[in-house]
């Protein structure tokens, strides 16, 4: 049922977002899908299909190659490449400029505080008694695929998403799904937010009835593979991969000692063992709320995770890389099988992508390949500006806030000092340009005036919002990337993205055309035969479409 929140969003979407929306010549019911699947594998190099190759099985990665239609050159070209910005921005075909996630979170400069892009009291945790639910879509500002397919079918569709992490269930699913669900860090359920789900259903209690995290958690992670199988990854013991804690870096893992360390569930996001439990859920979804039974079109969002932030723990040339993919192409094996005795070969389409890519260690890069690569210290560039910011405007609380690369300057004390804010963007941005590794640094004022869209600074201009971005917004040379004291961090340089289209009226075959993430909601909407709204920026994507 929907809440208030809700009814008004649908009101708003129906009067501004779709002023004229219409529905297209729907296709023949005889050859109708009834059933989008959106497989979102979350840091998801390009090359990894290609390197695991010979060791696939021939119905999970090697069907959809072989049987789909493939865009070798598709890409994202986003200023914070995480999946918090990369989600909203696959699932609504606009880049976050226009829906509005520029980060994890933001500094409202109105009521001076830190607003992080999830979380809403508001809303209570549905599954649990954790505070893990208590999230909603509420600052997304441009509707989702999902969003946009409840309102042309006057609600008919269901729209579901699943996922480990929060902002892909959240993102993927948008302000009208049915449902978004995933793992609570603190009690291993799939749990939801009031926001979607007013009670919680029947079969996802009894699903989480079988404690499936318990027992992945009581298992050893061991090789799928003898361990010679595994040549097209670093040596298991590899020097440079400081592995789980700086503790453990071969095989086999033992969960429960991981757990334990870690303190939750939250250890199963870097094992094969959580996508596990994502597909088996996503099956029970299916079955559950009959997704793809009638004409009307469903949508279900799938989030696989790669290594979560384990990343540059192991590296994308690892052997637990490699065996996450090997296994993950068994899951999307038997996602595919389900499809077909459930919906009909012919009834659905999948598209596999990933909302941001994995980048290369820089000591890996660095020792092994001589490449002028090296860390970029956030913390002391930012004290050094400050101090700077003082010598020349005088004392003052010069910054206000800093998030990943973009720096916010106190508004309100530039004001009552009389002081010319451009002017201070502009120095404080020179200043940060003479840090090694820094590209470029360039004050907001720039994109406010469009001063840089038609340019190579396309990609921040994509990402700059003008009410919560920073007054500096900085790019690292290729391969460095930020170290903290303090925190831990993924840092993603990798524009490039796979993009793999199967199913019903896709073309088999493939393009090298350059293909933008933005192209994915116009091309499926086009396939199921509804108009693509204004908002959207991206095009079809006309070799897939048979």
């Amino acid at each position: 049922m929907l809440n208030r929140f809700q009814t008004l969003l649908y009101s708003l979407l129906l009067l501004f977002v779709f002023p004229a929306f219409s529905q297209q010549v729907p296709p023949s019911p005889s050859n109708q899908t009834r059933l989008v699947v959106v497989v979102n594998v979350e840091q998801m190099r390009t090359d990894y299909i290609s390197r695991y190759w010979s060791h696939f099985q021939q119905g999970g990665f090697r069907r959809l190659m072989l049987d789909g239609a493939v865009c070798s050159n598709a890409a994202m070209e986003l200023h914070i490449q995480k999946n918090t910005t990369g989600v909203p921005t696959l699932f609504t075909g606009v880049y976050p400029d226009r829906h509005g996630i520029v980060n994890d979170s933001w500094y409202d400069r109105l009521r001076q505080k830190e607003i992080d892009a999830l979380e809403d009291d508001y809303y209570i945790t549905v599954g649990s008694d954790s505070r893990e639910g208590q999230l909603s879509a509420a600052n997304l500002l441009s509707p989702t695929i999902g969003d946009v397919l409840k309102v042309s079918t006057n609600k008919a569709s269901k729209v579901f998403s699943v996922a480990l992490n929060s902002n892909s269930a959240v993102f993927s699913a948008g302000h009208a799904a049915d449902g978004a669900y995933w793992m609570d860090e603190l009690t291993g359920n799939m749990i939801s937010s009031s926001y979607y789900v007013d009670q919680f259903p029947d079969w996802v209690r009894q699903f989480n009835d079988k404690k499936f995290a318990d027992f992945y958690i009581e298992r050893d992670w061991s090789l799928l593979l003898p361990s010679s199988s595994y040549t097209e990854s670093l040596a298991d013991d590899y020097l440079l991969e400081p592995g789980y804690y700086g503790k453990w870096n071969t095989f086999p893992y033992n969960m429960s000692k991981l757990k334990k360390q870690a303190g939750s569930y939250k250890i199963l996001k870097t094992t094969p063992f959580g996508n596990m439990m994502v597909k088996d859920f996503a099956l029970a979804l299916i079955e559950s709320e009959q997704l793809g039974m009638d004409s009307t079109p469903d949508l279900l969002a799938v989030n696989f995770s790669s290594m979560d932030y384990e990343q540059g723990a192991f590296s994308p040339s690892s052997v637990e890389m490699q065996d996450l993919y090997l296994r993950l192409d068994r899951n999307i094996e038997h996602l595919l099988n389900f499809l077909d005795q459930k919906v009909g070969r012919d009834k659905y389409v999948m598209v596999l992508t990933s909302a941001c890519a994995s980048s290369y260690p820089v000591n890996y890069l660095k020792e092994e390949f001589n490449m002028p690569v090296g860390f970029v210290a956030p913390e002391s560039m930012v004290a050094l500006l400050k101090s700077f910011l003082n010598i020349s405007y005088g004392q003052g609380d010069w910054v206000e806030f800093v998030s990943d690369q973009q720096i916010y300057l106190n508004r309100d004390l530039i004001e009552k000092r009389d002081l010319n804010l451009a002017d201070m963007q502009a120095k404080a941005a020179s200043f940060i340009n003479q840090f090694e590794g820094v590209k470029l640094a360039l004050p907001a004022v720039g994109f406010e005036q469009g001063d840089y869209v038609k340019s190579q600074l396309a990609r921040i201009s994509s990402s700059f919002n003008f009410k919560r971005s920073g007054d500096v917004l900085f790019a690292l040379e290729e391969g460095w990337q930020p170290e903290f004291k303090y925190k831990r961090t993924i840092y993603n340089d990798n524009s490039r993205i796979p993009m793999i289209w199967f199913g019903q009226g896709i073309k088999r075959g493939s393009t090298l055309r350059r293909v933008d993430a933005v192209d994915l909601v116009p091309t499926l909407l086009h396939l199921l035969g509804y108009e693509i709204p204004s908002h959207c920026i991206g095009q079809i994507v006309n070799e897939v479409v048979d």
